[in-house]
């Protein structure tokens, strides 16, 4: 068995607010989630990892996609980054739990809350498709957060496993 990672902060330790802000993916599909982020935030410095050594994460088991979430922030919070931003749909879906216990009390923020709120903010009859990864549409994340935006929406979730290929 495999002895978990511990990254918490030591309580005197501070979070510095100069420190990057950390953004990960499977791939460089989250590129354009730190554009983005460029776009809204101009004064701020970040640290960008694209795990393409073992994209896509959408066709791997939970625990390998929650271990290979853990790795990739661990790399980046070594860096000492002040935020921790998950662009990958499949890692923010299965690992954001793990990923914000681990390194708490630095932040951790995922694209699937944005993405289920964009969803609901753009039907208009209550209908929202779901196109992602197998292990994205199995764990059934963003169906469960747009039901909880709007009890009432209809939500079709297809794996769509060749839109990897496209956006990387």
């Amino acid at each position: 068995m495999q002895t978990p990672m511990r990254s918490k902060l030591k309580s005197d330790q501070a979070i510095s607010q100069t420190a990057p802000i950390g953004v990960f993916d499977s791939g460089v599909g989250g590129l354009t989630v730190l554009r983005a982020l460029l776009d809204r935030l101009p004064g701020e410095d970040f640290v960008y990892l694209g795990d393409t050594a073992r994209l896509p994460y959408g066709t791997r088991s939970p625990a390998s996609i929650r271990q290979y979430s853990l790795q990739a922030a661990r790399l980046l919070y070594e860096r000492g980054v002040k935020c921790l931003v998950v662009a990958c749909n499949t890692a923010s879906a299965i690992a954001l739990d793990a990923l914000t216990h681990e390194f708490d009390p630095v932040p951790v923020i995922g694209v699937l809350e944005p993405g289920a709120a964009a969803a609901c903010r753009a039907t208009r009859a209550g209908r929202i498709a779901v196109l992602a990864t197998e292990s994205t549409v199995r764990g059934g994340a963003y169906q469960a957060a747009i039901t909880r935006r709007r009890p009432e929406a209809v939500v079709t979730a297809r794996a769509c496993p060749l839109f990897v290929a496209l956006a990387e």
